[in-house]
């Protein structure tokens, strides 16, 4: 009994990080790696969106870790699986078809991040009681998001560290954007004769500072120089062409549905509800400049380097065009290799920016990232075979056979359908974010489109630190005070605060999009309360899940929830920017605000015991 005796702060925060690290190596880290490794945009977008579908399909076998072992096997199990995958992954990376291999271990990886994921979710309620569940469902959260950004960030930084060390001397590229650079930018500056140098191989930039002013350019014109530049790039075997280019030119011909109800239907939505706004359609894109790099000597016969350029800090405004990933060898090394930024047409003010051109061992920094991962997942199952707790509920069944495990697996799809209120609490699950789901989808473009479109017009920087940073602090206290505020009265008593908190904070938006204000302050505020909001909001929504699912069966029946929860979310999102379209900003908002009625109906047909989610002493009489 000492074992249940065991602090959630043990488990809790170590248990939603492991659950959250592989997903977002599956999702980002996945992708960044393939792009510095020299995968196409079309190979990554296809390959990796497919990696999706364990989670997608996970309630399927979610009955199985209901019926086999227990909760807190399956844990260590699959973290031990996990630690495995990432260890293949990072095995296979300096292989010649590390593309394939790394892809087999992924899917690996995403199977056994689904299940570990059933298995936490199951064995989080079954570890607490409703009291502590209440309380700790913001921290869950918040460590679920803490490895969001360990993935994000530490891991990616880690990763760069490693390139910056073990190649060549990094480069480093200054952008200097001011109104006060009127010259023109868009020609390519003449070839210039190379000559091998002494001293240790490295990069040349042609100059310190690339100026850029921050007038606009003709678009047409851009283009026509943008393609120039490529083509000088491809010729010279810096860069490969996009094979998909043409294909996607040729399917761009309007469907059946397009011709004959999307459009139809979405010209009717514009002519009778859609804003009426007169725009100024601008010739003028953001302004360009050209920077020159080539080696100093030629590279040891049958070697190539590769010069992979990001951001390294200051305004993310002004962003890399072309060039960011550069190919040189024994035969090229002696020409010139073009790299376009080009900063945010919204950008008037002066401003900086550094790149840096990293050109070390790719496939071994990323090994050594994915071996750092592999070790923690190992550390992670000796950690929790020790610290888990271990509930007398979490217990296997018995005299299991072949045929009742198909009878229990259908008889948990069948169970999950007959409890109490099912109708009522699959309506919940379905709409409850019907509103906040299509806003989700629109807040970024709203922030980042012109003001003559119904925008905000602010820069790709600003919207950063607005959504990225401001945006997130209102999320994360929100869903920590959430818990905190649920576990002292209940689910029943804070369900209603909780949906308004939810629902009434859209409105920030409405007001953003009819004053258009040009105050970042006041920008921030509004996307503050909205994040705030949703957060705290956020918390009965999960806490709902907890309630429907306790019983026998809470694990499965939990996992079936969560796919109403992203069916939830992916079918409102999924017509919201066509709506937007049709409607403008400001009747969009709008009409998100009338959705709001919807999930107001789904939470008055709930009926939930008063001292769910109560601590002990408050359900005392």
């Amino acid at each position: 009994m000492k074992e249940n005796k065991r602090s959630p702060w043990a488990w809790i925060p170590s248990l939603y990080l492991a659950e959250g690290l592989p997903y977002v190596a599956v999702m980002t880290i996945s992708v960044i790696m393939y792009k510095r490794m020299g995968i196409s945009n079309t190979d990554i977008a296809l390959y990796t969106s497919w990696l999706y579908l364990p989670w997608v399909i996970k309630p399927f076998w979610s009955p199985f870790v209901d019926l086999l072992k227990t909760k807190r096997w399956w844990i260590t199990t699959m973290q031990i699986l996990i630690g495995a995958g990432f260890g293949g992954i990072a095995f296979t990376i300096p292989l010649p078809f590390f593309f394939q291999a790394t892809l087999a271990f992924f899917w690996l990886l995403a199977f056994s991040s689904a299940t570990h994921d059933i298995a936490a979710d199951g064995f989080y309620m079954l570890g607490l009681n409703t009291n502590q569940q209440a309380k700790y469902v913001g921290i869950r959260s918040t460590f679920y998001r803490v490895a969001t950004i360990m993935g994000q960030g530490v891991l990616i930084i880690l990763a760069g560290f490693l390139e910056s060390t073990s190649g060549c001397e990094p480069v480093k590229i200054s952008i200097d954007a001011s109104p006060q650079y009127t010259q023109s930018t868009l020609y390519i500056p003449k070839a210039r004769n190379i000559t091998p140098q002494e001293g240790d191989i490295r990069f040349i930039v042609d100059t310190d500072v690339v100026r850029i002013g921050t007038h606009g350019v003709n678009k047409d014109s851009l283009d026509s120089f943008l393609q120039e530049v490529i083509a000088l790039n491809e010729r010279n075997g810096f860069t490969t062409k996009d094979k998909v280019t043409d294909e996607e030119a040729a399917n761009k011909e309007q469907s059946m549905w397009t011709t004959h109800i999307s459009k139809p239907f979405g010209n009717w939505i514009k002519d009778n509800f859609g804003e009426k706004r007169y725009t100024i359609k601008s010739e003028h894109t953001g302004n360009v400049a050209v920077a020159i790099v080539s080696l100093s000597q030629q590279p040891e016969k049958g070697k190539e380097m590769v010069l992979n350029t990001t951001l390294n800090k200051g305004d993310n405004s002004i962003s890399l065009l072309h060039g960011d990933r550069l190919t040189f060898n024994e035969k090229n090394w002696n020409r010139q290799a073009y790299l376009v930024f080009q900063i945010d047409p919204k950008l008037t003010t002066a401003s900086t920016a550094e790149y840096k051109g990293l050109s070390g061992n790719i496939p071994f920094a990323w090994s050594i990232t994915f071996f750092v991962l592999a070790g923690l997942f190992i550390f992670f199952s000796f950690y929790h075979r020790v610290f888990l707790p271990k509930p007398e509920s979490d217990k296997p069944h018995t005299h299991l056979t072949a045929s009742s495990i198909a009878s229990e697996f259908l008889s948990t799809f069948k169970s999950f359908f007959k409890k109490p209120q099912a109708a009522a609490a699959i309506f919940f699950m379905l709409t409850f974010r019907f509103s906040e789901a299509q806003l989700l989808k629109l807040i970024n473009p709203f922030l980042l489109d012109s003001i003559d479109t119904g925008g905000l017009g602010l820069t790709t920087g600003e919207v950063g630190l607005v959504y990225g940073t401001i945006g997130i602090i209102g999320l994360t206290l929100g869903g920590i005070i959430g818990g905190f505020v649920a576990a002292k009265g209940g689910l029943r008593k804070w369900l209603w605060p909780m949906t308004f908190s939810m629902l009434l904070t859209i409105a920030t938006f409405l007001y953003l999009s009819f004053t258009q204000s040009d105050s970042l302050i006041v920008i921030n505020i509004c996307v503050f309360i909205e994040q705030f909001g949703y957060g705290f909001g956020f918390t009965a929504y999960m806490l709902y899940l907890m309630y429907y699912s306790d019983g026998e069966q809470k694990t499965a029946h939990y996992a079936i929830c969560t796919g109403f929860m992203a069916l939830g979310m992916m079918i409102p999102g999924m017509f919201a920017g066509w709506l937007q379209e049709q409607l403008g900003y400001n009747h969009f908002f709008i009409w998100v605000m009338i959705c709001s009625i919807i999930p107001i109906i789904a939470v008055a047909l709930l009926k939930i015991d008063p001292n769910y989610g109560k601590a002990k002493e408050e359900t005392k009489e």
